[in-house]
């Protein structure tokens, strides 16, 4: 045998296949002798018949008389060798995946060869064979459609076959008649052209697979997934109702049970994060958000299939193992497993991933009903006897915390505006009025900066789900005024009983009557299929009511200063959204709520705070910084969505920019800080404008810069608008003697000149030309603004400059610091002492320098001066005070004495 394997032949022949295949057949037993033989065989005839398929019948043909695929059954029985079942796995998932010919790929899946290779007992132990096999099963699944599942799959009365009329023409003649005789299960339960829908009873396939769907290696999950899928969307009637009928269905069960233990995980690490954050934590937190995101793409993959009793199995086991127990209640009670961030950030994925309409309107329903409800009956008693899910609930002395069964728990603090929840009515006749709805108002108005966040992010996502009817969003206060017209403008156009003064009045809402309906439909079916029964009185609520408590909501988060600019924004975009787009569609009740005395104080304030850093650290910068921010505020106001991920939610947002410690007379931690000053002006600003009905124009209104005076000490020097460059000559009117050592022991001569040329500013210090009388080349040019000249009290010759960077880093895109990427460094400020030969020096070079200051600042108002006096908010002075004159005894540390 051995001498006859090595002669000359043609490896691509059907000689070649026919010798192979009787090398094979005379194998009875296979050990660590001849397994490196039959592994080459295995590898070699699957090599052929897949150059046979392309090229060849022929090959194929010998392949179905010679019983090959039932050789391969053989060597494994008869192997106990580990790589023998590694190269039968990857031979047979060869063969399946480059299989062209229909024929073929029937031959393979029609007897019970490929079922035993499912079914087999392998050593799973071994995780390279796991890995092969589930290789095998995928490429089996890749092959799958009403035609080859039902080859797969067995009834009542054995193997199934359904096939169209003319695949069973082809098969019969194309199959030898000894194929036919000797597979008489070949031919099961056949009807041409019309399909047997008989009971399946076995799936070896699906069944086989689904057992690995938790396993911890995710390119395994991932995979079986990718199986199930395929079977999914075959879309046979039979196999469908297997899979969605117990125990297969415990699949979804599971699957969702396993999801929740991923959310749960989440949840410790986000609670870790941010008590401690770092960027191996944060990018933990993106690692299994990407993970979670994935499995809900999945689900969302597996109701795209279309099969009705899967979309409810999902539906009901979201709502049941990870939404009902864990979501909602987390949203205000404290004695969960899961926090409120994560909470609604899941609940957001699940809103925006999976689209299921039920599943959506229940989540929507279910924000009407106290936390309370969704406690089990087990945990909790109304007075020991209540009938559906609720506490036994007492009034404390302290109204923010209510008793539960003896334990006290707290609530949020609730809405400021009267058409809101109060405290007293939040425990009234035993039972607690604070809905979840409240709740995540309640955190727009008093929580957090992430509270905020997530809250508007749920209202944002309810607002563009668009599997979420509209009388749900117009329940929650939510519905845009342009989509009220709409419906109102279809019910007229079918007849329906509406006055005319209702269609086009201003402060309209849906008819009371159908919303009531439809939202008591979703409460009745929460109640029934659920046991969560809604007890709050504020269903009854009109809609109009709860619109102006999120509008209420929305407007008092802009009065706050404790909320970062980039939250603020998506606060922005949701009111946008909630109102009309012109004044014309404003009502009297939105002015009086847009424009209330808090509301103006808030923009006042703001504007104050922007006319501040027009003397602050950086006044060069400001109008730059404006210009960008408002463009960046107006795309994210008129943008589709929100801009912000909603990974965003989970991860802090008031972070250093820095690994530093800086001081907060750093000149890096006012920049950020002048920068949230301009992000939330340009947002209340804008709101402004939008509130009057008039169009965002592309660019803030401000003044070009102003020309250089004749007799300013920039045209006196000759310098241009380009401002000074190193190494060139400028005159020194005006111009300080004095000394300095950038290097100790190193000290040089230079004159101090200060210089303002429209909103840009300069110290400079030049080296005198010994031939040409007042005149200096250029050696060292720092930044004018946040200079702070002090002189020194112990020695009267010493002027002290605190001397900033020329630009701000994280002002540049590229420089931008990203989650879980590791920080940059901040420079930190310089410090200069210029020694001069007397006082009066001194006192000159200080007097300069804060004269050019404020010239610097001045131009920098009057190029504001059209945006801040929109609407009359300020009247913005032509010229500021100079500092007082104690400025000069200011305390002052000097790094550089001479």
């Amino acid at each position: 045998m051995w001498s006859s394997f090595w002669r000359s032949r043609d490896r691509f022949s059907l000689d070649e296949l026919r010798y192979l295949t009787d090398q094979l057949q005379k194998v009875q037993i296979v050990n660590n002798v001849n397994k490196n033989f039959v592994i080459e065989t295995l590898r070699s005839i699957s090599e052929l018949i897949t150059y046979g398929d392309q090229h060849d019948s022929n090959y194929f043909d010998f392949f179905m008389e010679r019983q090959v695929m039932g050789e391969f059954v053989r060597i494994l029985k008869v192997s106990r060798i580990v790589s023998i079942s590694l190269q039968l796995l990857q031979t047979t998932s060869i063969m399946i995946q480059n299989l062209k010919s229909e024929r073929a790929i029937h031959y393979m899946f029609s007897n019970e060869h490929i079922n035993f290779l499912i079914t087999y007992t392998f050593d799973f132990r071994n995780e390279e064979l796991l890995s092969y096999y589930i290789s095998f099963l995928r490429a089996i699944s890749g092959k799958l459609d009403k035609n080859t599942i039902s080859l797969l799959v067995k009834t009542q009365n054995g193997t199934w076959l359904v096939v169209s009329g003319s695949s069973w023409q082809e098969m019969h003649g194309l199959l030898p008649k000894q194929q036919q005789t000797l597979n008489p299960k070949l031919v099961g339960v056949c009807c041409l052209n019309n399909a047997c829908y008989e009971e399946v009873v076995s799936f070896p396939l699906y069944v086989e697979a689904i057992r690995f769907a938790s396993h911890e290696e995710s390119m395994i999950r991932t995979a079986v997934r990718a199986l199930t899928l395929n079977v999914y969307h075959v879309g046979d009637e039979s196999v469908n109702r297997f899979v969605a009928k117990a125990p297969h269905a415990d699949y979804f069960s599971n699957l969702l049970t396993f999801f929740q233990k991923q959310c749960l995980y989440l949840n410790g690490m986000v609670s870790e994060t941010l008590k401690n954050l770092d960027s191996d934590t944060t990018t933990a937190i993106l690692n299994v958000v990407d993970e979670i995101e994935d499995n809900l793409y999945y689900i969302s993959d597996v109701i795209s299939a279309g099969i009705p009793e899967v979309g409810r199995l999902i539906t009901v086991n979201i709502l049941q193992l990870l939404i009902f127990p864990l979501l909602l209640p987390s949203l205000q009670l404290d004695a969960v497993d899961i926090g409120a961030i994560t909470s609604l950030y899941l609940l957001c994925c699940i809103l925006r991933i999976v689209k299921i309409k039920d599943l959506a309107n229940t989540i929507a329903a279910s924000l009407f009903c106290p936390p309370e409800a969704f406690v089990p009956d087990s945990e909790t008693k109304l007075n020991g006897h209540a009938p559906d899910h609720g506490y036994e609930i007492q009034q404390t002395e302290n109204k923010n915390v209510i008793e539960v069964d003896g334990c006290s728990k707290k609530i949020l603090p609730s809405l400021s505006s009267s058409s809101l929840v109060h405290p007293e009515d939040i425990i009234s006749k035993g039972v607690s009025r604070l809905t979840l709805r409240d709740a995540l108002l309640s955190y727009i108005t008093a929580g957090d900066d992430l509270q905020v966040l997530s809250s508007l992010s749920i209202l944002a996502t309810l607002l563009q789900t668009k599997e979420l009817d509209e009388t749900m969003l117009d329940a929650l206060g939510i519905l845009p005024q342009r989509k009220q017209h709409k419906k109102l403008l279809q019910q007229a156009l079918v007849g329906e009983d509406l006055r005319e003064d209702q269609l086009f009045s201003s402060g309209r809402s849906f008819i009371r009557d159908g919303f009531s309906c439809e939202l008591d439909g979703y409460l009745q079916n929460l109640k029934e299929q659920y046991g969560v029964a809604c007890s709050s009185l504020e269903v009854g609520t009109s809609p109009s009511v709860h619109r102006f408590q999120v509008l209420d909501a929305l407007v008092s988060l802009f009065c706050r200063s404790n909320i970062s600019p980039e939250t603020l924004w998506d606060g922005g975009w949701l009111l946008r959204q909630l109102l009309p787009y012109s004044e014309s569609g404003f009502n009297n009740q939105h002015l009086e709520l847009l424009r209330t005395s808090r509301t103006q104080d808030s923009y006042k304030n703001s504007t104050y705070a922007l006319l501040e850093e027009a003397r602050g650290t950086w006044p060069d910068l400001l109008v730059t910084v404006l210009r960008d921010e408002w463009k960046r505020c107006k795309r994210a106001m008129e943008a589709p969505s929100p801009r912000k991920e909603l990974k965003c939610m989970l991860l802090p947002l008031d972070k250093p920019s820095f690994d530093d410690v800086l001081p907060n007379k750093s000149s890096f931690v006012a920049g950020e800080r002048m920068c949230k000053v301009v992000k939330v002006f340009v947002l209340l600003h804008q709101l402004q404008i939008f509130f009057l009905g008039r169009a965002l124009p592309e660019q803030p209104p401000t003044c070009p810069p102003s020309d250089i005076p004749e007799n300013s000490r920039a045209r006196n020097a000759a310098l241009d608008v380009s401002g000074p460059k190193l190494g060139s000559e400028l005159r020194l009117v005006d111009a300080v003697p004095c000394r300095i050592a950038f290097e100790r022991g190193k000290e040089r001569h230079f004159c101090v000149l200060a210089i303002s040329v429209g909103a840009s500013g300069w110290i400079l210090l030049a080296e005198e030309l010994p031939l040409k009388k007042h005149y200096g080349i250029i050696r060292v040019v720092a930044p004018l603004a946040s200079s702070d000249p002090t002189i020194d009290q112990k020695y009267s010759r010493w002027l002290h400059l605190r001397i900033r960077p020329s630009t701000l880093p994280f002002l540049d895109p590229a420089k931008l610091i990203t989650h879980g990427k590791a920080k940059t460094k901040a420079p930190v400020d310089g410090r200069w002492t210029l020694s001069f030969m007397d006082d009066e020096s001194c006192k000159s070079a200080l007097s300069m320098i804060l004269e050019e200051i404020d010239l610097q600042s001045n131009e920098v108002k009057k190029r504001l001066k059209p945006l801040l006096n929109h609407e009359g908010a300020i009247d913005v002075p032509d010229a500021s005070p100079h500092p007082p004159d104690d400025a000069s005894s200011s305390n002052a540390t000097p790094s550089n004495s001479l």
